[in-house]
């Protein structure tokens, strides 16, 4: 449903010029996202000084002020830790609130008296992807869209055709370059440090190709369950939670032609270079798996089929990556919490040492993403002695930094600036649901497994013939 007619719908408009926005609307600024991760961003912000503008929160609840005022206070004691009170008091007196219903047109015109004359804000969707519509013709038709960028929030549709469908109702009231299309997990340092890694340093690129690069693998684990989340995980699962935007992300990342120029277009424009060259996966390149006790979850249907670990085979085809598999696996109730890339390497054409043979022992590049992050290159390296006899060692190259930036703070100070290197752009949503789109419309049942393990023993045959998968360490600060 789309709201009441409020005044006569404005075109789209491109922004004249690359000023910051002049206030942050949030909508749904009264969910558990807004509490968890949006609010103790704000914070961040402002302790940084990268927020000076007024932040109306707008949600379906009839609060006042103060109601809405003791929650943001409450989220970010609870989420910050030590905090200064003047930066506190700071952000809570730059705060308004409009409670309303998205499809009516009373609250786009309380909205728009909030802003109070301000011309270029930031329209943050924090809410469900069914009230898209509606919020976006609510702000085009109460002219709250001109000028203005807006920021959505993942999942951005659940197939091909909804990723079309929502793609299509934001062009009709925002150009392309005003649309944000937000997924925290780009704005981790360890991502962006892959981009950096790559093409900041010369040694990578003559090896970075199918001559060199035997296989690629993935791996997100989660050691946890689904938790309190069980309704909204069984409507997405594993593929589309995790697997079609955060891994298809890093794999573009890994994967992309050298960009030009420096700027975020030129990224952009290569990544989709790389979805397009995906090649669509077929049943016989996935494993579907769930955890046993998931069905017992609060939410989650009793014969529900929904996959909670997800493993695939892809294929990249172009000149680069030609012949080169890709190994990707995510999952709930695995052994530990992390992400990592592995980067195997061909052994050399001629082995020299008897034990330098072993496919299980060629040169690796590790790059461990979270719950900590590090850069690692695995190199074997003769023991002391007369044998010409040695061992493969690690030579760590990075750890994580104590100044890391919040990924939805370092993103929201991103899009307010309306600097969009970090968000994924129309054709590469679109393109990357078309590699998945196969799997999502002719899908094999899910193989239960038991928690604590990694998952369906057929996620092993499906990497056998390239060395298997490397489990990721525990560590002492899994998140």
């Amino acid at each position: 449903m789309f709201p009441m007619e409020c005044t006569e719908m404005q075109p789209v408009i491109t922004p004249a010029n690359r000023l910051p926005s002049d206030a942050l609307v949030v909508f749904g600024a009264t969910g558990d996202l807004a509490h968890k991760k949006i609010f103790p961003a704000l914070y961040a912000m402002s302790e940084r000084g990268d927020l000076h503008v007024p932040v109306v929160g707008v949600a379906l609840q009839p609060w006042d002020i103060e109601q809405f005022r003791t929650m943001v206070r409450e989220s970010v004691l609870r989420e910050c830790g030590d905090i200064d009170r003047q930066v506190l008091d700071r952000l809570l007196a730059s705060l308004a609130y409009v409670g309303g219903d998205y499809a009516e047109a009373s609250t786009y015109q309380a909205l728009r008296a909030a802003l109070r004359g301000a011309q270029r804000p930031s329209h943050y969707l924090a809410i469900p992807p069914v009230f898209f519509p509606a919020v976006i013709h609510g702000l085009g038709s109460c002219g709250l869209a001109e000028g203005a960028r807006v920021i959505v929030e993942k999942p951005f549709g659940r197939d091909l055709n909804s990723a079309h469908t929502l793609n299509r109702i934001a062009s009709e009231f925002f150009a392309e370059d005003a649309i944000f299309r937000i997924d925290h997990f780009l704005g981790k340092e360890a991502i962006m440090n892959i981009l950096y890694f790559r093409f900041a340093n010369s040694f990578l690129e003559p090896v970075w190709n199918s001559n060199h690069i035997a296989s690629v693998q993935i791996t997100l684990a989660e050691r946890t369950g689904v938790g309190g989340r069980g309704a909204f995980y069984n409507s997405v699962g594993c593929l589309r939670d995790v697997v079609q935007n955060h891994l298809l992300q890093i794999v573009a990342l890994l994967a992309m032609e050298p960009p030009a120029t420096r700027g975020f277009e030129a990224v952009h424009r290569h990544k989709a270079d790389v979805f397009d060259t995906m090649r669509p996966l077929s049943p016989s390149d996935v494993v579907r798996g769930q955890y046993r006790g998931y069905r017992d979850e609060a939410g989650v249907a009793p014969d529900s089929d929904v996959e909670t670990y997800f493993a695939l085979r892809l294929h990249i085809d172009s000149w680069r990556w030609g012949g080169v598999p890709w190994y990707l696996r995510s999952g709930k109730c695995l052994p530990v919490t992390a992400c990592e890339v592995l980067v195997r390497f061909k052994s050399p054409p001629q082995n020299l040492f008897e034990d330098a043979s072993l496919g299980e022992d060629a040169n690796y590049l590790r790059l461990r993403l979270s719950p900590h992050s590090s850069i690692a290159l695995a190199a074997r390296v003769k023991r002391p002695g007369r044998a010409f006899a040695g061992e493969q060692r690690e030579f760590r190259l990075q750890e994580q930094s104590p100044e890391e930036y919040a990924p939805y703070a370092l993103l929201l100070t991103d899009a307010m600036n309306g600097d969009g290197a970090l968000f994924a752009r129309e054709n590469a949503i679109e393109a990357a649901w078309g590699v998945v789109e196969p799997v999502l419309v002719d899908q094999r049942a899910s193989t239960v497994y038991e928690p604590g393990t990694w998952g369906p023993p057929a996620a092993n045959h499906l990497i056998a013939g390239d060395g298997g998968w490397r489990d990721p360490e525990p560590t002492c600060n899994e998140d």
